[in-house]
């Protein structure tokens, strides 16, 4: 019996401490976004660790348009000494309400959310997050973009709640 009271204690508390994380975690996405301006090649600086990305490096992401309006998503890096691609497709459910709000999918017809939740003015550096706090990425169009730069996006992310 005294076993069961930890394990009912923490299956009571547990959803409580997920909504207490959550409160301050802001994933909204940006509301000024030019997705053609968006597409083409991003250097991946760093990255929450995940198990689809694990132990990869030299990570790009390419977004390219495809004729019925979705975009494709082509992953690629290093793990192991081998070169690894993945292909994926992502699409804008609302691109004139919520336009930095797109879905990814790398797997049938399962999409998750990828929120662009910061961009410089001139498209070069990326903030981007998903529905949950255990996904964030930096982006940049350039491999080792400046110092200042990486502060200011590390700066939104802790402001948003990213630890």
């Amino acid at each position: 019996m005294k076993s069961l009271i930890p394990l009912a204690l923490a299956t009571v508390m547990f959803p409580s401490l997920l909504v207490a994380q959550n409160e301050s975690f802001d994933n909204a996405p940006i509301s000024d976004f030019d997705l053609y301006r968006y597409l083409g090649l991003w250097y991946e600086i760093a990255r929450f660790d995940h198990s689809f990305e694990r132990d990869m490096n030299n990570v790009t992401a390419e977004y390219l348009l495809r004729d019925d309006g979705k975009i494709d998503v082509i992953n690629s890096g290093w793990k192991g000494g081998k070169y690894k691609v993945a292909d994926g497709k992502a699409r804008q459910p609302d691109p004139k309400g919520d336009p930095a709000h797109l879905e990814v999918s790398f797997f049938l017809f399962f999409y998750s959310d990828y929120n662009v939740l910061m961009l410089d003015d001139d498209y070069q550096v990326a903030l981007v997050g998903s529905g949950s706090p255990k996904y964030l990425w930096i982006l940049s169009r350039t491999p080792a973009p400046g110092t200042d730069v990486l502060n200011a996006v590390l700066k939104e992310a802790a402001d948003r709640g990213y630890d």
